[in-house]
Protein backbone atom coordinates (compact mmCIF):
# COMPACT_ATOMS: atom_id res chain seq x y z
CA UNK A 1 0.00 0.00 0.00
CA UNK A 2 1.37 3.40 -0.93
CA UNK A 3 -0.55 5.98 1.07
CA UNK A 4 1.10 8.96 -0.58
CA UNK A 5 -0.78 8.15 -3.78
CA UNK A 6 -4.12 8.44 -1.96
CA UNK A 7 -5.44 11.89 -1.02
CA UNK A 8 -6.28 12.68 2.58
CA UNK A 9 -6.24 9.32 4.32
CA UNK A 10 -6.43 9.29 8.13
CA UNK A 11 -3.36 8.34 10.19
CA UNK A 12 -3.11 7.95 13.97
CA UNK A 13 0.20 8.70 15.71
CA UNK A 14 0.78 7.56 19.30
CA UNK A 15 3.42 9.61 21.07
CA UNK A 16 4.00 13.34 20.76
CA UNK A 17 7.71 13.49 21.44
CA UNK A 18 10.23 14.83 18.95
CA UNK A 19 9.72 12.02 16.46
CA UNK A 20 5.92 11.83 16.80
CA UNK A 21 5.38 15.57 16.45
CA UNK A 22 7.72 15.79 13.45
CA UNK A 23 6.00 12.82 11.82
CA UNK A 24 2.58 14.41 12.41
CA UNK A 25 3.68 17.63 10.72
CA UNK A 26 5.16 15.72 7.75
CA UNK A 27 1.88 13.86 7.27
CA UNK A 28 -0.13 17.07 7.57
CA UNK A 29 2.02 18.71 4.89
CA UNK A 30 1.17 15.77 2.64
CA UNK A 31 -2.50 16.65 3.23
CA UNK A 32 -3.32 13.57 5.28
CA UNK A 33 -5.69 13.74 8.24
CA UNK A 34 -3.75 13.18 11.47
CA UNK A 35 -4.67 12.43 15.09
CA UNK A 36 -2.00 12.40 17.79
CA UNK A 37 -2.33 10.54 21.12
CA UNK A 38 -0.23 11.20 24.21
CA UNK A 39 -0.73 10.58 27.91
CA UNK A 40 0.70 14.01 28.74
CA UNK A 41 -1.49 16.86 27.43
CA UNK A 42 1.44 19.28 27.65
CA UNK A 43 3.27 17.22 25.01
CA UNK A 44 0.96 18.66 22.36
CA UNK A 45 2.76 21.99 22.71
CA UNK A 46 5.39 20.49 20.41
CA UNK A 47 2.86 20.54 17.59
CA UNK A 48 2.53 24.33 17.70
CA UNK A 49 -0.33 26.51 16.58
CA UNK A 50 -0.02 25.45 12.95
CA UNK A 51 -1.13 21.87 13.59
CA UNK A 52 -4.68 21.32 12.35
CA UNK A 53 -5.08 17.66 13.32
CA UNK A 54 -6.76 16.19 16.37
CA UNK A 55 -5.04 15.70 19.73
CA UNK A 56 -6.23 13.14 22.28
CA UNK A 57 -4.89 12.87 25.83
CA UNK A 58 -4.94 9.24 26.88
CA UNK A 59 -3.29 5.84 26.80
CA UNK A 60 -2.46 4.87 23.24
CA UNK A 61 -3.57 1.25 23.54
CA UNK A 62 -6.89 2.04 25.23
CA UNK A 63 -9.76 1.18 22.89
CA UNK A 64 -11.87 4.23 23.71
CA UNK A 65 -8.87 6.50 23.20
CA UNK A 66 -8.12 4.91 19.85
CA UNK A 67 -11.74 5.17 18.73
CA UNK A 68 -11.72 8.85 19.72
CA UNK A 69 -8.63 9.26 17.55
CA UNK A 70 -10.46 7.78 14.57
CA UNK A 71 -8.70 4.43 14.49
CA UNK A 72 -11.75 2.73 12.97
CA UNK A 73 -11.27 4.73 9.77
CA UNK A 74 -7.47 4.95 9.85
CA UNK A 75 -5.29 3.76 6.99
CA UNK A 76 -2.18 3.65 9.18
CA UNK A 77 -1.01 3.73 12.80
CA UNK A 78 2.41 4.74 14.13
CA UNK A 79 3.37 3.92 17.73
CA UNK A 80 6.36 6.13 18.50
CA UNK A 81 6.14 6.75 22.25
CA UNK A 82 9.17 6.37 24.53
CA UNK A 83 8.15 2.93 25.77
CA UNK A 84 8.76 -0.31 23.89
CA UNK A 85 5.99 -2.18 25.68
CA UNK A 86 3.42 0.55 25.07
CA UNK A 87 4.35 0.74 21.40
CA UNK A 88 4.07 -3.02 20.93
CA UNK A 89 0.73 -3.29 22.74
CA UNK A 90 -0.72 -0.33 20.84
CA UNK A 91 0.49 -1.72 17.51
CA UNK A 92 -1.12 -5.07 18.24
CA UNK A 93 -4.41 -3.47 19.25
CA UNK A 94 -4.44 -1.34 16.09
CA UNK A 95 -3.68 -4.35 13.91
CA UNK A 96 -5.60 -7.15 15.62
CA UNK A 97 -8.60 -5.33 17.13
CA UNK A 98 -9.22 -2.59 14.58
CA UNK A 99 -7.71 -4.20 11.49
CA UNK A 100 -5.45 -1.29 10.54
CA UNK A 101 -3.51 -2.49 7.53
CA UNK A 102 -0.36 -0.39 7.87
CA UNK A 103 1.21 -0.36 11.34
CA UNK A 104 4.63 0.82 12.52
CA UNK A 105 6.01 0.44 16.06
CA UNK A 106 9.21 2.11 17.14
CA UNK A 107 11.40 -0.21 19.23
CA UNK A 108 14.51 1.00 21.04
CA UNK A 109 15.99 -2.39 21.91
CA UNK A 110 16.88 -4.36 18.73
CA UNK A 111 17.15 -7.61 20.69
CA UNK A 112 13.56 -7.28 21.85
CA UNK A 113 12.47 -6.24 18.36
CA UNK A 114 13.84 -9.47 16.94
CA UNK A 115 11.69 -11.46 19.38
CA UNK A 116 8.61 -9.47 18.46
CA UNK A 117 9.29 -10.07 14.77
CA UNK A 118 9.19 -13.82 15.37
CA UNK A 119 5.79 -13.34 16.98
CA UNK A 120 4.55 -11.56 13.88
CA UNK A 121 4.42 -8.10 15.48
CA UNK A 122 5.41 -5.34 13.01
CA UNK A 123 8.33 -3.37 14.42
CA UNK A 124 11.07 -1.00 13.38
CA UNK A 125 14.21 -1.17 15.47
CA UNK A 126 17.11 1.23 15.79
CA UNK A 127 17.93 3.90 18.35
CA UNK A 128 18.65 6.78 15.95
CA UNK A 129 15.37 6.25 14.08
CA UNK A 130 14.22 9.53 12.53
CA UNK A 131 10.82 10.84 11.58
CA UNK A 132 11.81 10.89 7.91
CA UNK A 133 12.63 7.17 7.92
CA UNK A 134 9.40 6.40 9.77
CA UNK A 135 7.58 8.45 7.15
CA UNK A 136 9.03 6.30 4.38
CA UNK A 137 7.81 3.16 6.08
CA UNK A 138 4.34 4.36 6.93
CA UNK A 139 3.77 5.76 3.43
CA UNK A 140 4.88 2.61 1.66
CA UNK A 141 7.84 1.57 -0.45
CA UNK A 142 10.30 4.27 -1.43
CA UNK A 143 13.77 4.40 -2.99
CA UNK A 144 16.71 6.81 -2.94
CA UNK A 145 19.88 6.78 -4.99
CA UNK A 146 22.96 6.06 -2.83
CA UNK A 147 25.77 5.62 -5.39
CA UNK A 148 26.41 5.56 -9.13
CA UNK A 149 29.40 4.05 -10.91
CA UNK A 150 31.69 6.38 -12.92
CA UNK A 151 30.16 5.30 -16.23
CA UNK A 152 26.67 6.15 -14.99
CA UNK A 153 25.37 2.72 -15.99
CA UNK A 154 24.89 1.09 -12.58
CA UNK A 155 23.20 2.66 -9.56
CA UNK A 156 22.91 1.60 -5.92
CA UNK A 157 19.46 2.25 -4.50
CA UNK A 158 18.33 2.44 -0.89
CA UNK A 159 14.93 0.72 -0.90
CA UNK A 160 12.25 0.61 1.79
CA UNK A 161 9.63 -1.99 0.92
CA UNK A 162 5.89 -1.87 1.45
CA UNK A 163 4.76 -3.99 4.39
CA UNK A 164 3.11 -6.52 2.08
CA UNK A 165 6.59 -7.83 1.21
CA UNK A 166 7.15 -9.08 4.78
CA UNK A 167 7.36 -12.88 4.83
CA UNK A 168 8.24 -13.17 1.14
CA UNK A 169 11.60 -14.38 -0.12
CA UNK A 170 14.04 -11.74 -1.29
CA UNK A 171 14.38 -13.73 -4.50
CA UNK A 172 10.80 -12.79 -5.41
CA UNK A 173 11.70 -9.10 -5.28
CA UNK A 174 14.77 -9.66 -7.43
CA UNK A 175 12.84 -11.72 -9.99
CA UNK A 176 10.06 -9.13 -10.22
CA UNK A 177 12.47 -6.24 -10.84
CA UNK A 178 15.57 -7.68 -12.49
CA UNK A 179 17.66 -5.89 -9.87
CA UNK A 180 20.02 -7.48 -7.34
CA UNK A 181 20.06 -6.94 -3.57
CA UNK A 182 23.65 -6.42 -2.43
CA UNK A 183 23.02 -5.76 1.27
CA UNK A 184 20.23 -5.73 3.85
CA UNK A 185 20.16 -3.37 6.85
CA UNK A 186 18.32 -5.31 9.58
CA UNK A 187 18.00 -4.29 13.25
CA UNK A 188 20.73 -1.71 12.69
CA UNK A 189 23.18 -4.28 11.29
CA UNK A 190 24.29 -5.06 7.75
CA UNK A 191 23.68 -8.57 6.40
CA UNK A 192 24.55 -10.24 3.10
CA UNK A 193 21.43 -11.89 1.65
CA UNK A 194 21.34 -15.55 0.68
CA UNK A 195 19.12 -17.53 -1.73
CA UNK A 196 16.61 -18.28 1.02
CA UNK A 197 16.55 -14.89 2.78
CA UNK A 198 13.04 -13.88 3.87
CA UNK A 199 12.05 -10.21 4.10
CA UNK A 200 11.30 -8.97 7.62
CA UNK A 201 9.52 -5.82 8.80
CA UNK A 202 11.93 -2.89 9.00
CA UNK A 203 14.38 -4.31 6.45
CA UNK A 204 16.13 -1.74 4.28
CA UNK A 205 17.58 -3.01 1.02
CA UNK A 206 20.59 -1.74 -0.86
CA UNK A 207 19.88 -2.69 -4.45
CA UNK A 208 22.06 -2.58 -7.57
CA UNK A 209 20.27 -1.82 -10.83
CA UNK A 210 20.54 0.01 -14.12
CA UNK A 211 18.55 3.14 -14.89
CA UNK A 212 15.99 1.32 -17.01
CA UNK A 213 15.15 -0.92 -14.02
CA UNK A 214 14.64 1.91 -11.52
CA UNK A 215 10.95 2.40 -12.28
CA UNK A 216 10.36 -1.35 -11.89
CA UNK A 217 12.12 -1.30 -8.51
CA UNK A 218 10.09 1.70 -7.36
CA UNK A 219 6.79 0.14 -8.46
CA UNK A 220 7.53 -3.25 -6.92
CA UNK A 221 8.73 -1.71 -3.64
CA UNK A 222 5.55 0.35 -3.26
CA UNK A 223 2.93 -2.07 -4.55
CA UNK A 224 4.15 -5.35 -3.07
CA UNK A 225 4.38 -8.84 -4.54
CA UNK A 226 2.30 -9.67 -7.59
CA UNK A 227 -0.69 -11.69 -6.45
CA UNK A 228 0.54 -11.56 -2.87
CA UNK A 229 1.66 -15.21 -2.99
CA UNK A 230 4.55 -16.66 -0.99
Amino acid sequence: MKLCSVARVHIVVMGCGRVGSTLAHHLQRLEHSVAVIDQDPTAFRRLGDGFKGKTIAGVGFDRDTLVDAGIEGAAAFAAVSSGDNSNIIAARVARETFGVGHVVARIYDPRRAEVYERLGIPTIATVPWTASRLLKNILGGTIDEEWRDPTGQVVMLHVVLAESWVGHRLLEFEESTGARVALISRFGRGELPGPHTVIQAGDELHVTATDHLTDDVREAAAEGPVGGHR
